[in-house]
This record gives structure tokens, sequence and C-alpha cells, in this order.
């Protein structure tokens, strides 16, 4: 599932694309990804500007001229593809929702398994689902201070709580998983058990691995892909994720695959010890 570093790399690829471009018309061809009517959405898109594009969590937002939002949860495998024509360019291999383009040209909201979704919130309506999720673990205000407050409030798992968009927006579990490795945390310890020096380490880690992920344009580990067709570079650099029973970059001990609340998690059992 696409994570912050993904809706990074591909908010950044449409902020290329479409601010100042005007919506010609909306044609939805699979209606479960959208919000509400398909009608409604593409009447209010019809005529409106795109502003600016960015990103909360792990959502993609397009801001039109009118200050509402469309806001674009990926699922499992949502991605945009630009094409120059009137329809899906070849490399949409299953378009969703397209967007035509004043001037010629298109923007395709393609999603393989249609698990993503699409909604354009008014600005009050923004505003009031912005404020249900937890800060941005890339801002400036979320120090380590707060990641403690953050931690000390919930017995969950601490790979849980990271997960936990209320708690924490955009983090995912590969991130997660790889945050806890370098801060030599145990995915099940419970999060109000992470002492000071842990949620320092557990801060700088996260903030460490997401910045790298932004960097290496995300990780492609099946579908993912960037506007501009490249792949995610940092499933190279990957220390824990994915790794069962290859040597720990540290201690060369087996990295172990652990299974809760539905999740695969992975972790050195000597480097982080439950």
């Amino acid at each position: 599932m696409p994570e912050l570093p993904e809706a990074e790399t591909i908010a950044r690829g449409l902020a290329v694309v479409l601010p100042g471009k005007v919506i010609r018309g909306v044609t939805v061809i699979r209606e479960d990804v959208v919000a509400g009517t398909t009608l409604q959405f593409g009447a209010s898109l019809k005529g409106r500007r795109f502003r600016e594009v960015g990103r909360r969590g792990k959502n993609v937002i397009l801001v039109l001229d009118d200050g509402a939002r469309v806001v674009v949860n990926l699922g499992m495998t949502g991605r945009f593809v630009p094409g120059a024509g009137p329809g899906p360019p070849p490399a949409s291999t299953h378009p969703a929702v397209l967007f035509h383009l004043e001037g010629g040209g298109c923007v395709v909201y393609d999603d393989v398994r249609r698990f993503g979704r699409l909604q354009r919130l008014s600005r009050a309506e923004w505003t009031r689902w912005s404020r249900r999720l937890g800060p941005e673990p890339l801002s400036r205000s979320f120090t380590g201070r707060r990641l403690r407050a953050i931690l000390s409030g919930s017995r969950s798992p601490v790979r849980s709580l990271l997960l936990d968009q209320r708690k924490i927006a955009g983090a995912g579990n590969i991130y997660a998983v790889e945050a806890l490795w370098f801060a030599r945390i145990h995915p099940r310890t419970p999060a109000n058990e992470v002492g000071d020096e842990a949620a320092i380490r557990l801060h700088r880690a996260l903030r460490r691995v997401l910045r790298a992920a932004v960097d290496a344009g995300g990780t492609t580990l099946r579908n993912y892909r960037a506007p501009d067709g490249k792949e995610g570079l940092f499933r190279r650099r990957l220390h824990a994720y994915g790794r069962e029973g290859r040597p720990c970059f540290r201690c060369r001990t087996p990295i172990e695959r652990i299974v809760f609340g539905g999740r695969s998690a992975f972790c050195c059992p000597r480097c982080q010890p439950c």
C-alpha cells in the first residue's frame, strides 16, 4: 500500500503537470472508486482549475481554485498516469477516472485492485477531515517530545500505533518496521513502555527513514509507480522489511517475521529483544 513517501512522490510528480490546468470534464470508468454519485463528482469539478497539489498522510491532495480539495486515497495500487491524448495512455492498464484538461491531454487515476477512493471536499469539509488525522512525521512540529506523548497514551504495540493514522499521519507498515529496526525496538513492545531514550531514537529513525524513502522515490514492491513511470528505489535499502531469514545488517542474526494485528512485521531477535 502506498505510504507517505509514495504519496509524496506522486504529489511532486503531479505538481509539475497539473497546477494552472482547467478541468474540461471528468469520465468515471469505475464508479466504486468515487465517493458520492459520478454525476455529482464530475459536475463539481468541471471548469475548475487545479491550484496546487499536496499530500496529507498517505493521501494525495488536489487543490482547486475554489478552495475545495479532491482527496485521493491510493488504496493498495492507486497511481496517476498523465497522457497527451483524450483517452488513457498505454501506461494506464486499469483506468478508473479520467480528468480531461482544457488544451488537450488528460490525467488518469489508475487502480488495479480498485481499493483507492477519490472524494471532493469543500473547504470546511477538508478542514474537518484533516483534523481527524495525526501530525505529519516530517513536519517541524513533530518533535521527539510529541512522539513520546503519543506513545505514552497507548498500550497498543508500538508498530500498531505507528500505523494508526489518527496518531501519526503517513507511516505505514514498511517504514514503521524499518524505523523500529533502526531504533532497536521490538514491534510488539507496548507503546507506553517505550522509554524516553528509545522514543528519541524512534523519532530520529522514523524521520530519517521517511526522508530517505522520499529521496528514493518510494518503495516499489509490485505495482507502485511514480507519475513518470519510474519505480521507487528504496527497496534496495530495506534493512528489515521483507528480509525474513536473511542476516541482520548489524549482528548477522536471521531476521524474523512475526504476525499480529493482521499484518506481518520483521525484526531482529537479537537487536530488538521482546
